[in-house]
């Protein structure tokens, strides 16, 4: 019993001081006045005509948000990582927030990671931070961080932000429910742009514990309207793979059974 309440305790406490160092972070004289100073040069890549098209919809200004369904390796992550640094470059936002889902396909929290807050949010935020090192020529992580040109949290810190001039990545978003993704797009201001990512084969919700919201999100906003107000849907295919051999063959077979 004694070890339960110890633990309890420390759980508490990891995640009031990750909600202390967000705090900071999102209210910090850089993040709020950052005016960008020089070009991020990008590594160049023979992109795909599919992911062409992407592109086309994605950096279109008539565009606010883009629901990404796609299998593992398809590169959602890396084109709209992509995205938000030239949208940085052309100085149409000033920074780029990427956000998660607590939900960990170990049913462990953040709590369980070894390291202080800070190492346990990097730990989480691996994903995005590899995507920035694929793609940046000769910039780094660290210095857009000190300059508060990105930032990254778990998305259940985003509730009450107004978010202006900026742009949102939520990935892994089939661990996101209704309320989560919802909680998100409503905190969208002026000049803003979100892309909302997800591969629903590898949701880590449990079935009967809470329904992710990503898919019915994605049919609702498939439609002209939407289209209008400047919410797209965009779907990649088994075809579109681009990590190896290996795991297109594999997303063909498991898409038989999950």
């Amino acid at each position: 019993m004694a070890n339960k309440k110890k633990a309890n305790h420390s759980r508490a406490s990891i995640k009031k001081e990750i909600a202390q160092e967000i705090t900071e972070s999102l209210t910090s004289d850089c993040f709020h006045d950052n005016p960008i100073k020089r070009q991020i040069k990008l590594k160049q890549f023979p992109w795909t005509q599919k992911q062409k098209e992407f592109f086309k919809i994605a950096l279109h200004p008539d565009t606010k948000v883009v629901l990404v369904n796609g299998p593992a390796g398809t590169s959602k992550t890396l084109l709209s990582t992509y995205c938000a640094l030239q949208l940085l470059n052309m100085k149409t936002i000033s920074d780029i927030m990427y956000l998660r889902s607590a939900v960990e396909s170990s049913d462990r929290s953040l709590g369980f990671l070894p390291g202080s807050a800070e190492e346990k949010l990097r730990f989480f935020n691996l994903p995005f931070l590899d995507k920035l090192e694929e793609l940046l020529e000769n910039t780094r992580v660290e210095k857009l961080e000190a300059e508060g040109r990105i930032t990254m949290f778990p998305v259940n810190f985003a509730r009450g932000m107004n978010w202006k001039a900026k742009c949102i990545i939520l990935d892994e978003s089939q661990n996101s429910t209704i309320k989560e993704i919802t909680t998100v797009i409503t905190r969208l201001a002026e000049g803003s742009k979100c892309f909302i990512l997800a591969d629903p084969m590898q949701t880590d919700i449990k079935q009967g514990e809470k329904q992710h919201g990503f898919e019915k999100m994605f049919k609702l906003f498939s439609d002209q309207e939407s289209i209008e107000e400047g919410i797209r849907t965009f779907e990649f295919g088994e075809e579109d793979v681009m990590r190896s051999q290996l795991v297109k063959f594999l997303t063909k077979k498991l898409k038989l059974i999950c």
